[in-house]
């Protein structure tokens, strides 16, 4: 069996929310923790497309960051291509950064104003090392004749694109080091949705010719309908499905889920009755006891509320609920 490209174990982040040291002793109160990501288990294979969906506020965000290195884990350990990114020295993580990149929500706050787009694609390129003088500018126009641009736009700036092409442009960068894994957080939702398309078909496309690996972020299920080879779903910050992307919009399990699922407007007008979404995401400062989902839940028993169900294998792949058959080897 081939070893996966990317292990995510047991991976937790937690955030210092207190109030200043002074105020905490005049008020006497203890300090406060923002429990962001907790023990979250992922494994992605080559060229494979992972989603990650859920509410706003779910942690989907904090997982990708901490995958990058742009935020350290509290707890757990992520490995790239066997090797552990988090903890590593830094020649051993510069010589791994190079083969993955991210690519961001927001097309134009993630581009330098104030540089072309021609510096902004090269900058990676001679971060690296991997190019000088003309070779540079030449890989910068077959960049952007790549997604679907000219070589000319190299010396425009960021304001003068649309935002699709901006979303193009921070493709064009993400290409520029020749990764295997790119991190997609939420790349579309800032866009129109005729241009999501494109962008999105653009990145598949991209994936076969080049055989990258997704991890793709979104609270948009039309669009991990669309692009996910398998789904995992986070609630407050856990794991509580994950399957084959066809298999779980065709048989979720988890009540959550379900619950997502029915939130996606009905184009098909099929006037089948849908059960409507309930309650919102708790505080993750004081989540509440035993599962987190229970207090929404339509199938909530006593033991949901003392207990925190595992992920446990079923039919269609893995779920955290007590209600959900589990399947014995």
């Amino acid at each position: 069996m081939t070893e996966p490209l990317l292990q995510v174990k047991g991976l937790g982040r937690r955030f210092d929310v207190s109030r200043p040291w002074l105020n905490r002793v005049l008020e006497r109160e203890e300090r406060q923790f923002l429990t962001a990501v907790a023990d979250v288990n992922i494994t992605i294979a080559r060229g494979e497309t992972f989603a990650l969906v859920g509410e706003s506020g779910s942690g989907k965000s904090t997982i990708a960051k901490m995958i990058v290195g742009l935020l350290p884990p509290t707890s757990g350990e992520i490995r790239f291509d066997g090797k552990l990114l988090n903890g590593t020295d830094g020649a051993t993580m510069r010589a791994l950064r190079r083969r993955f990149q991210m690519i961001f929500q927001d097309p134009f706050a993630s581009l330098n104003p104030r540089w072309r787009v021609g510096d902004i694609i090269a900058e990676p390129i001679h971060h690296f090392g991997l190019l000088k003088g003309a070779a540079v500018e030449a890989r910068v126009g077959e960049l952007l004749d790549t997604v679907g641009l000219s070589a000319k736009d190299g010396g425009k700036y960021p304001h003068e694109f649309s935002g699709g092409q901006r979303q193009r442009i921070a493709i064009a960068r993400a290409l520029s080091t020749n990764p295997e894994f790119i991190v997609c957080d939420e790349p579309t939702s800032a866009l129109d949705v005729s241009v999501q398309a494109q962008i999105l078909n653009l990145m598949r496309d991209l994936q076969d010719k080049m055989g990258l690996t997704y991890l793709f972020i979104s609270h948009d299920l039309s669009v991990v309908r669309h692009m996910a080879t398998r789904v995992g779903v986070l609630y407050l910050g856990r794991l509580v499905e994950t399957a084959e992307g066809k298999t779980l919009f065709r048989e979720p399990e988890h009540p959550y889920t379900r619950m997502l699922l029915e939130a996606v407007p009905d184009l098909a007008l099929s006037g089948q009755r849908r059960q409507r979404v309930e309650g919102e995401i708790p505080n993750p400062i004081s989540p509440p006891p035993g599962c987190s989902f229970h207090p929404r839940c339509p199938l909530v028993m006593d033991r949901c509320r003392r207990e925190a169900p595992d992920m446990r294998p079923t039919r269609g792949g893995e779920a955290a609920c007590f209600a959900v058959e589990p399947v014995t080897a």
